[in-house]
Order: structure tokens, then sequence, then C-alpha cells
């Protein structure tokens, strides 16, 4: 038994014991997101867009992708932003549900070292300074530094910055909207020197984000830069039931 903060122990041990965790899915006691609702998730399997992740009918890049080339060189996320992946994500972005980073953090480590992606920091996509106040923290990077544990890789907190406060991408109505909200509101205080980087985020919609922060990372010299996500929206405009074209 290590008895080199026994405060700590009790305290932790009385917190859990009125107030359990419960998963997010089926209410169980013990975890933030049991195993059988871990295997239960909507995962996004190939044939998916090389580029940008979103899952298709033949494996090729999207129409989306050919009209509109991305600087990012490549986009995954885990799940389909729908059910207990949703609820998850609300509660851990918008209800101080911080140990949600945990189990979703565990998971981005697994799919990160099963896919072998290139990247050697990990670098989580910021909140603007008026965001981080009111909300008291960057679930980005609370999952990253997540990441961090399981993977061993380096976190890079502060090199990525927001210049302007834009408005929430969710309030956009279009892909060309949230392209132009987050054109430019991003900047790095380093130069990154060919560092393979790999950006971390809770959810992807149509990729302008994490796009808009690649290209901002490749002008300060990084190598390549990927962006992982927890999960995927699948919104009406990325939906084309049109046979995918060939690249």
């Amino acid at each position: 038994m290590s008895w080199r903060n026994p405060a700590g122990q009790l305290k932790t041990a009385l917190f859990d014991l009125l107030f359990p965790l419960r998963c997010f899915g089926c209410g169980s006691e013990g975890d933030l997101l049991c195993e059988s609702c871990r295997r239960s998730l909507s995962r996004i399997e190939p044939p998916f867009c090389q580029r940008c992740g979103t899952q298709l009918g033949e494996r090729s890049l999207c129409r989306v992708c050919i009209r509109h080339p991305l600087t990012i060189d490549g986009i995954r996320s885990l799940f389909i932003f729908e059910g207990t992946v949703r609820q998850a994500i609300h509660q851990f972005k918008y209800s101080s549900v911080k140990m949600a980073a945990v189990p979703l953090g565990q998971m981005l480590a697994d799919f990160l070292r099963s896919q072998r992606l290139p990247g050697d920091v990990l670098m989580p996509v910021p909140l603007h300074r008026k965001r981080l106040r009111e909300r008291g923290y960057n679930q980005a990077s609370l999952l990253t530094t997540e990441i961090g544990k399981h993977t061993g890789l380096p976190v890079a907190e502060a090199s990525l910055f927001r210049l302007r406060d834009t408005l929430s991408q969710a309030r956009t109505a279009s892909a060309d909207e949230r392209r132009e909200n987050v054109r430019g509101a991003f900047g790095c205080r380093e130069r990154l020197l060919g560092h393979n980087i790999m950006l971390i985020d809770d959810v992807c919609t149509t990729g302008a984000t994490l796009d808009a922060c690649a290209t901002v990372l490749k002008a300060e010299g990084a190598g390549s830069v990927w962006g992982l996500t927890v999960a995927r929206e699948v919104v009406a405009s990325a939906i084309d039931t049109r046979k995918p074209l060939k690249v």
C-alpha cells in the first residue's frame, strides 16, 4: 500500500462512493463508457475519403475534397457523431464532465497506435482565450494530454493559438461559411522545422477548422499535418449519392 498521500486517497474514495461514475450510454456504475457500450459505438470503417475521412461507397476522394482541396494531409475520426458518443461529447464539452477525457483519450491513443499515422508531436486545436475563460478548459487539450500519457508522444499545447474569437462552427449554415469563418483565425508561436504534427479535436464536421490550423502549421515548416477526432458529423452537404470520382 502506498502511504504517499493517504488524505488524497481517502478523498478520492469518498468522492467515488458519493458520486459513482455512470456510463454515458447505459447508466451502469463503474465507468463513463462501459465495455459493452464501447463495443456498440458506430465506428467509421473503410472505405472512406483518403483526405477528409468521411465514409464513402468506394475508396476514393470525396467530391468535396476534389472541389475544395485541403491543406491538411488527412483527417481520421473514430465514430459517427450520434447516440452515446454524442452524449459523451456534449457532457464533456458543455457540462464540465472533464473526466470524459480519460476513456475518449484512451480510445484515440489506441487508434493512433493501431493505424500508425505519421505524427511526432501532438497538438490540440486551441480555443480563443475568451471562450477558454467562459468554459474553464479546452476539451481538445484534455484529450491531447490523455493521448500523450498512453503513447509517450510530446504535447505542444501552447504553439498553436487563435488570433480571433470566431463564430461557433455549429452556428454556420454551410461548408463554405465554415471555411470562411476560420480563415486566418489561427497563429503559431514557433518554427516547426519538419515536425509531423497530429492535431487533436473532439468532433470534425467539414474539416474546415483542422485545415485552417494545418495551413498555419505548414507555413511554419511542419513536414506533415494530420487531424484526429473522436467523432465525425454526417452532414447533408457531404452526402452524394452519385458514384464518387476516382483519383
